[in-house]
């Protein structure tokens, strides 16, 4: 390497500020010329960038309520609204809800002829030596295993205090979202020897060939060494999944091992079978060849992406363009779902469609976050950016320009377009992504003025 930075030096004899400013105009110069070329229809750009979403708290992944026992005593119908709504959620299947009204009053009375649920949920909008003196009469009837939550009306420090020392284990003032209820429940029920849940993100296309992997990829790249987080990325194509190609990792194991013998998929097989990309990446491949016609248990797929997602914080799951029930399952399963589509008519209706069966089966979650992808591709008809954005009835979170140079030189480079090119706009897209699903700002390693110019 210093041969060659000799042998750079003695060629050019470049003054360093001097070709910076030369790299900098003739930057500027062919993305005017790009933009011209594009026309007016195209996207500018500076506009991958589409969402002005506020960055969310970083926070763990929200799993499945167990088979658990919920009586709710609710004061205002707006509550009995809440819970019903909380009761159909997707991680609620499982646990059996039943909400009456009379707040405190209702649940003493209930307790002194019914057996003592495994949570209470109470309301109660009285004044604060009002609630404790009733919360204490209430104790008298409750089995002392009880998990207790109170919705009540008053945010002060010292009531929170008391309640706690009277063995109160949540306290939720309104205004209360549903999926604020269902991650304080899923916390009160956590196994105690597996409490820790990762965040899982779905990556899913609209149609074949958008791109869909290339952008889990790069997710999971910026997620890890940008952001800074440990992640795994599972590879869920089977039969043509690019993991090991697009990192330049082969394994002799691969996610169809685990998913054949689900019930040996525990912390410390899943460790055995993943690889390394870095230190904070690791990769479940798919198989290197076509797989044989293999019959996968229904709930294999479940068992196995859970049992991941207990040993990292972060889980991203390429999934192939097609339908079963394990894929339509996974992706209703999922903290995070991103949908991929190219701004013409196929991925239009296709992603209208899971978009819409997604709103229907995940009414307290976000929407999928909509990635446009290869937009701008010449001479090309495409659907705007804008009309597009109507018609599916969601705005795009990133719209990714189409730029085959660096896409395919990344590719066959086995890297990351962030390794590639960090400041390229397609690479800052990927970390606009990144820093909106994990709320953490990225931290990319900039390339050097001669790494530019030798292609390292």
């Amino acid at each position: 390497m210093a041969n060659e930075s000799a042998l750079f030096e003695d060629e050019f004899s470049l003054d360093l500020e001097e070709g910076i400013e030369d790299f900098a105009e003739q930057d500027v110069i062919a993305q005017e010329e790009e933009e011209a070329e594009l026309g007016e229809d195209r996207i500018p750009a500076d506009s991958y960038i589409q969402s002005d979403k506020s960055f969310p708290e970083p926070d763990g992944g929200v799993g499945p309520i167990p088979a658990i026992s919920i009586r709710v005593f609710y004061e205002v119908e707006s509550t009995a609204g809440l819970i019903e709504t909380v009761s159909l959620d997707r991680r609620m299947r499982n646990a059996d809800v039943e909400a009456i009204e009379g707040g405190l009053a209702a649940a003493i009375a209930y307790l002194k002829s019914n057996v003592t649920p495994n949570l209470l949920v109470l309301e109660s909008h009285l004044p604060a030596a009002q609630m404790v003196e009733q919360i204490e009469a209430l104790a008298e009837h409750c089995d002392p295993n009880v998990q207790v939550m109170v919705i009540g009306a008053t945010n002060d420090i010292a009531l929170y205090r008391q309640l706690v020392g009277l063995g109160v284990s949540e306290y939720l003032v309104p205004p209360v979202k549903p999926l604020q209820v269902i991650r304080a429940i899923s916390n009160l029920f956590a196994d105690p020897d597996m409490p820790f849940l990762g965040k899982s993100i779905s990556v899913v296309g609209a149609k074949g060939g958008v791109g869909a992997s290339t952008i889990a990829h790069n997710l999971s790249w910026a997620i890890a060494e940008n952001a800074q987080l440990n992640a795994t990325l599972i590879d869920l194509d089977l039969s043509f999944g690019t993991t090991a190609l697009d990192f330049n990792h082969e394994g002799t194991q691969t996610v169809l091992d685990a998913l054949l013998a689900p019930e040996r998929a525990d912390e410390a097989v899943i460790s055995r079978l993943l690889t390394k990309a870095t230190d904070r990446l690791s990769l479940f491949t798919a198989p290197a060849s076509i797989t044989d016609d293999v019959e996968i248990a229904p709930d294999a797929y479940d068992i196995v992406i859970q049992s991941v997602r207990r040993t990292v914080p972060y889980v991203i799951m390429d999934l192939p363009h097609t339908w079963s029930s394990w894929l339509s399952s996974t992706l209703v399963g999922s903290d995070e779902v991103v949908l991929v589509c190219q701004p013409d008519l196929a991925s239009l209706r296709n992603g209208k469609n899971i978009i819409d069966r997604l709103k229907a089966e995940r009414p307290n979650d976000s929407p999928p976050r909509l990635i446009l992808n290869m937009a701008g591709v010449p001479k090309r008809p495409e659907i705007p950016v804008k009309d597009f954005a109507q018609a599916i009835g969601l705005e795009p979170d990133v719209v990714l320009p189409f730029d085959p140079q660096l896409f395919g030189t990344a590719a066959n480079n086995g890297q990351m377009i962030s390794e590639t090119e960090p400041d390229a706009k397609s690479a800052m897209a990927i970390d606009h992504l990144a820093t909106l699903i994990t709320g953490q700002e990225m931290m990319v390693q900039k390339k050097s003025f001669v790494q530019k110019l030798l292609g390292k």
